[in-house]
């Protein structure tokens, strides 16, 4: 399940994989689950949002659903939403409107339903808020039965133990808080996702525990500002992240990644997010949206800080953190930027030449306070937002790498199919030409050369040896090299697509949610008669009559007894060999009897 948000700027880089955007479920006796990319969706996710879906798609699988890729054979659609920006509610309406002809059952998640609760399009149609994730199945069973479903209302935050099915089984997408702080005059997540809500320390470091124990290599944090976490809990950002990296492997065989912040409360703990950022385990990496160079355009953004403050994170990031890379965010076209706000605004860009930038066009949300400002025509705005992005990918950002050797940890296959997708420790994208065998180690790779989203390298090693540090480290981590991957939800992300088009790319959103494909959902029609299918990201699943094992690879969802099935078959066969042989041997005896007696009475 992914995030249907859109980019604006440059495609999608050589072996990125996209996020998907729709998923069925279908009745057949090995089920599978595929995910579809919409064609709103970006690539890369939303913090929160892959999370939430990740989640519900494990419920789902926990209590007998098999999830396929084909939405005419899903017995029902789960719709999981994002609410940043319009062009994501515009593709949520397109697939409610394909699902009604289609003529399945329809349950709409995320951010869209919570915040706009009383939208036209949500109808009739079942809907489920993005704290009531714990109750999907509940929901997905009674709108199965033909009832309207409606659970919005806010509870405790969901449990992090509940089923999940990751989309990529080293990547664990953990959530330490939602909600946020701020109040961006631009925001539609706030209405969603509500106040500030952190999980305390000991469950997400009990959570971290579990999912190393698992096999997972890589740990995304994920939040609509990283930088709150705790306040509401009496706690911060630097206690719980030096309690997670005590918990991480010394071998470096699993590494943290940290979410967005802005730049408001990481300003306070500047020196010990550096210090955590330096640590071997932890991917020195940081995605900071500034929205724009003009002081006059944040104030009226209410975004909290200055330009100042913002360059003051990145230049002491930069400073104290070897090979610190950053990513942002922009927003081209906010009410009332004038000519003078935009020219300070690709000064500050060709400054610092971020290798990820997500460039956004201002869409109004219903409900916020930018709605009702005074707009930029938008005309102006798509010169604008085309002039940013020219700049942006006339940067060289990783011109020099040739010839370095560097530790890349690899988790991916390329969308190629031919290459490996690894990470430096400044979560730089190296695409390399291994054997599949070593997904989810690290290795030491030279890099041969360098494209404007990626570097290309080999491996010179095997993941044994830099396990064991046989092989030397990057010689030139301290350099500047920007990163290709970053958070982009501007309220919360750990995962998301940016317009600079990385696999791990920034989406300018504002939405922790689970943002992802619809899910489409099959189910054993002997048991429940329909399938389902899900939300602008969407899941396949169906039911089986006998318990399923969830097994989750390559997005295919096989039932136990399937491999039951067979070992029985395997024995029948056998079973059917000795009646034969004895049927066989019962005749010839009984033939050899007969003939006896009836010499005997002859005789």
């Amino acid at each position: 399940m992914e995030d249907i948000e859109d980019l604006v700027g440059a495609g999608a880089p050589p072996g990125l994989r996209l996020p998907v955007t729709a998923v069925g479920i279908k009745p057949k006796r090995k089920p599978k689950a595929r995910l579809v990319r919409d064609p709103a969706d970006p690539g890369p996710q939303v913090p929160g949002t892959q999370s939430d879906s990740e989640y519900m798609a494990g419920q789902l699988s926990a209590f007998g659903y098999a999830v396929t890729e084909d939405p005419q054979e899903a017995d029902l659609w789960l719709i999981n939403t994002c609410t940043v920006k319009s062009p994501s509610q515009s593709a949520m309406t397109t697939l409610i409107s394909k699902c009604k002809t289609a003529k399945k059952p329809l349950v709409v998640a995320g951010c869209v339903p919570q915040g706009s609760r009383d939208l036209k399009e949500l109808e009739g149609i079942s809907i489920i808020g993005v704290q009531q994730i714990d109750r999907v199945v509940e929901v997905v069973e009674e709108t199965l039965k033909g009832h309207e479903v409606r659970l919005l209302s806010r509870k405790t935050l969901p449990s992090l133990d509940l089923p999940k099915v990751r989309k990529n089984k080293f990547i664990e997408i953990l959530p330490i808080n939602v909600g946020c702080l701020g109040a961006c005059t631009y925001c539609k997540t706030k209405h969603a996702r509500g106040h500030l809500g952190s999980y305390m320390v000991e469950s997400l470091v009990e959570r971290v525990r579990t999912v190393i124990s698992e096999g997972v290599k890589e740990i995304w944090l994920s939040s609509e500002d990283t930088g709150a976490y705790g306040r509401d809990i009496g706690t911060n950002l630097p206690l719980l992240l030096n309690a997670i990296i005590a918990e991480l492997p010394p071998d470096r065989s699993t590494m943290l990644r940290i979410g967005m912040t802005n730049p408001p409360y990481i300003l306070e703990h500047l020196k010990d997010i550096a210090k955590v950022l330096c640590h071997p385990c932890v991917y020195s990496f940081l995605h900071v949206p500034v929205q724009s160079g003009s002081d006059s355009v944040l104030t009226a953004m209410n975004r909290e800080y200055n330009v100042n403050e913002f360059r003051k994170v990145v230049d002491t990031l930069k400073e104290l953190v070897p090979g610190m890379q950053i990513a942002t965010d922009i927003i081209c076209g906010f009410p009332g930027e004038t000519d003078e706000d935009f020219t300070q605004t690709v000064s500050l860009i060709r400054e610092y030449q971020f290798a990820q930038v997500h460039i956004s066009q201002f869409y109004p949300r219903p409900g916020t306070p930018a709605a009702r400002m005074k707009k930029v025509p938008s005309t102006v705005v798509k010169n604008r937002s085309r002039e940013l992005t020219t700049v942006f990918e006339s940067f060289s950002p990783y011109q020099g790498m040739e010839g370095q050797i560097v530790r890349i940890w690899i988790t991916e296959i390329a969308t190629d199919g031919i290459h490996l997708v690894g990470h430096t420790k400044g979560y730089i994208q190296v695409l390399v030409v291994a054997p599949e065998s070593i997904l989810g180690t690290s290795v030491n790779s030279k890099i041969t050369s360098v494209g404007r989203w990626s570097a290309f390298g080999e491996v010179i090693d095997t993941p044994a040896m830099v396990n064991k540090g046989t092989q030397p480290e990057n010689p030139k981590a301290g350099s500047s090299l920007n990163s290709n991957s970053c958070n982009s939800c501007e309220c919360s992300r750990d995962p998301e697509p940016c317009q600079c088009r990385l696999p791990e790319s920034c989406v300018q959103q504002t939405c922790t949610a689970s943002h992802e494909d619809p899910i489409h959902i099959v189910m054993d029609q002997n048991h429940w008669g329909r399938n389902f299918i899900g939300s602008i990201q969407s899941l396949l699943v169906r039911k089986r009559s006998c318990g399923p094992e969830k097994k989750s690879e390559g997005n295919t969802f096989k039932s136990s007894n399937d491999h039951e099935t067979e070992g029985t078959r395997r024995k029948l066969v056998a079973v059917d060999y000795m009646l034969l042989s004895g049927m066989a041997l019962s005749f010839l005896t009984s033939v050899v009897l007969l003939f006896l007696i009836s010499s005997k009475m002859m005789s």
